[in-house]
């Protein structure tokens, strides 16, 4: 059971999520923030809580790729948009200049709903990050080195 004390210290709405991780098998934190934070295999998570929408869920991994250059931001937006076209329901996105993060956005109706799509979207969460760890670590063809493309898409292909 999770920590009461810790939910009172959290947003509004912190207490399902760490009664649910901690049945889980996670240790859920409340971070700086109000947001409830767990380690999954060695990455750091948050669920983030908006106070005005408690239907609204996010599951994000914050901060898993440094940007170290402008050249590598231009890589981090091309290798992101080639995931999240190719990926359902993850966002990877720069934050500022300096670093990337991943996350899943959805709408729980009832607010306890985000329990049956929680595995899949850690899942989910985790296979988008690993795509794009992948696209980072490849080696850009000298002609394109730092040259920043648009994924190309078909129209209708859905």
């Amino acid at each position: 059971m999770a920590d009461s004390r810790n939910a009172k210290k959290g947003k509004k709405g912190a207490e399902r999520y760490l009664e649910f991780l901690a049945e889980e098998g996670f240790r859920p934190k409340i971070n700086a923030n109000g947001n409830v934070a767990f380690k999954c295999e060695g990455g750091n998570y948050v669920i983030t809580i908006d106070e005005k929408d408690e239907e609204y869920f996010e599951l994000a991994y914050p901060n898993f790729w440094p940007i170290k250059s402008d050249e590598e931001l231009a890589r981090v937006m091309e290798a992101a948009l080639a995931v999240i076209a190719d990926t359902k329901v993850v966002k990877i996105f720069p934050v500022g200049d300096t670093n990337t993060w991943a996350s899943i956005e959805l709408f729980c109706y009832p607010p306890e709903a985000f329990k049956g799509a929680f595995e899949r979207c850690l899942r989910a969460l985790r296979g988008g990050v690993e795509k794009f760890v992948a696209k980072m670590q490849e080696q850009p063809k000298q002609d394109d080195a730092f040259v920043f493309h648009l994924p190309k898409y078909k129209v209708g292909a859905n």
